[in-house]
């Protein structure tokens, strides 16, 4: 079954909720970056989290997720959009250790627990919007809990989860946002609180074949969720080579005339998606020929 994720409403309209599956997008990132299960853990987590804040934008709007902390994997960068689309890269793709103390992923471990975490949204005109809060886990899904309370005051419950395969790929990955509106009744917050600490991990429920529907209705119950729409969701980058050339423009014709002269031709390579650019002799010298007549 291939990745999608749904938007619903709950409760009579108190509560909104997302939900997804990113087994494929996951696993995507998973091969072209060569993560180690823990780091596959950690950004899978992250990339799925992104996934559903991507939905909450709207149009062309886009955002960038950072998470710095003192961990071995040095910080994880995901880029998502309103479409379903998501990228995302691990600074250090190669970080595994045994099993933590309840059988899992030692996703804390390998991500730090004193940092933070940085949500950059733009809606395009240089219009930004910035919030950023520390780390108060490291286990990425009550990190971005703590996000959606302190930087949007927003209530929210977050379940992330990525279960990774003894060959290091991805056996299943998804997650869930359930938010309340202002002014809900207490008795919704405490009914949702009981079910909460009832469900499965959502990586089990991913494992087991769950839907993205089948999840919220495990987390609000069948008879309180009602879904609004769904999109397709994949692991897309917008990188090109005319982008790369641009950046290339940027050097400067003596540092591309170096570049020519010890290297014969520049090879460049995207970190979100790990695809390889080479622009020959040839090239650059085409490019140093723009720049000055740029400057002419």
């Amino acid at each position: 079954m291939s990745d999608y994720l749904v938007r619903a409403i709950g409760f009579n309209s108190s509560v909104r909720a997302f939900a997804v599956s990113t087994t494929e997008t996951v696993g995507e990132a998973q091969r072209r970056h060569d993560t180690w299960p823990t780091t596959s853990a950690a950004l899978g987590r992250t990339m799925t989290a992104g996934v559903m804040m991507g939905a909450m934008q709207k149009g062309e709007d886009r955002l960038t997720i950072k998470i710095q902390g003192d961990g071995e994997i040095g910080g994880i960068v995901v880029d998502a959009n309103a479409k379903g689309e998501v990228r995302g890269y691990a600074v250090n793709p190669h970080v595994h250790y045994d099993l933590n103390e309840h059988g899992k992923l030692d996703v804390r471990r390998a991500v730090g627990t004193e940092g933070s975490l940085s949500v950059v949204k733009d809606a395009g005109l240089r219009d930004y919007f910035t919030g950023q809060v520390p780390l108060v886990s490291g286990e990425i899904a009550e990190d971005f809990t703590y996000y959606f309370a302190k930087s949007e005051q927003v209530p929210s419950a977050v379940g992330l989860g990525v279960l990774v395969d003894t060959d290091n790929s991805i056996l299943a990955s998804g997650g869930f946002v359930i938010q309340v509106m202002p002014n809900v009744e207490d008795e919704i917050i405490t009914a949702i609180e009981e079910q909460l600490s009832k469900i499965e991990p959502v990586s089990k429920m991913i494992e087991k074949g769950y839907t993205p529907e089948q999840i919220l209705e495990s987390v609000l119950g069948k008879e309180n969720v009602s879904v609004l729409d769904s999109m397709p969701v994949s692991f897309a980058c917008n990188c090109s080579k005319e982008r790369f050339s641009s950046a290339l423009l940027s050097l400067g014709t003596n540092e591309i005339q170096t570049i020519i002269d010890e290297e014969g031709h520049a090879e460049t390579q995207c970190h979100f998606c790990m695809e390889v650019y080479d622009f020959p002799k040839a090239e650059l010298e085409g490019i140093i020929e723009e720049i000055k007549e740029q400057q002419a």
